[in-house]
């Protein structure tokens, strides 16, 4: 009896975790980045533009077959904009995240999270890669988890960018 009332209690949790964190056009976090530069990026002063926020590792498969799709939206929307910023995943050595961005010769944003704080905003992240398109309004618009479809990603910006 115990038992199928914890399961019922985990199930409901789970199902209002799952529902809250995939809620469309919720705000999204205040939060300050450190990039591996030493810049600080508070991401409420970015609303005005859109703005990709990206979860990854530079052990992630996905995450490394991502980032020429990512430096490909900014060369192609930066100017008229878009923001892109990588969060390296807690676990992941610093030099090794300064390492990769100089090997792919990233040309956005890359920070640290080094204490999980920005996973924990972006609620709860722990599977890379995991993407957020935040509107201009400072919403969050969209979130995948795992590879985004580049052309779609490509036609939401710019419908974001032309209103």
């Amino acid at each position: 009896m115990k038992v199928k009332l914890l399961l019922s209690l985990v199930a409901v949790t789970l199902t209002a975790v799952i529902f809250l964190v995939n809620q469309p056009n919720k705000p999204a976090p205040n939060v300050t980045f450190s990039t591996i530069f030493g810049e600080k990026i508070e991401l409420s002063k970015l609303k005005g533009n859109p703005v990709i926020v990206t979860f990854w590792a530079t052990d992630c498969a996905g995450c490394i077959e991502e980032i020429p799709h990512l430096i490909e939206l900014y060369q192609q929307f930066h100017p008229k904009g878009l923001e892109i910023i990588a969060i390296a995943m807690y676990y992941d050595p610093p030099n090794h995240v300064v390492e990769m961005t100089k090997a792919k010769q990233i040309p956005y944003y890359v920070a640290l999270d080094l204490k999980a704080e920005h996973a924990f905003a972006f609620g709860q992240v722990e599977l890379t890669p995991a993407t957020f398109l935040i509107s201009p309004a400072g919403n969050i618009i969209l979130q995948k988890t795992g590879l985004f479809d580049l052309p779609k990603m490509q036609q939401q910006i710019h419908n974001l960018i032309t209103g």
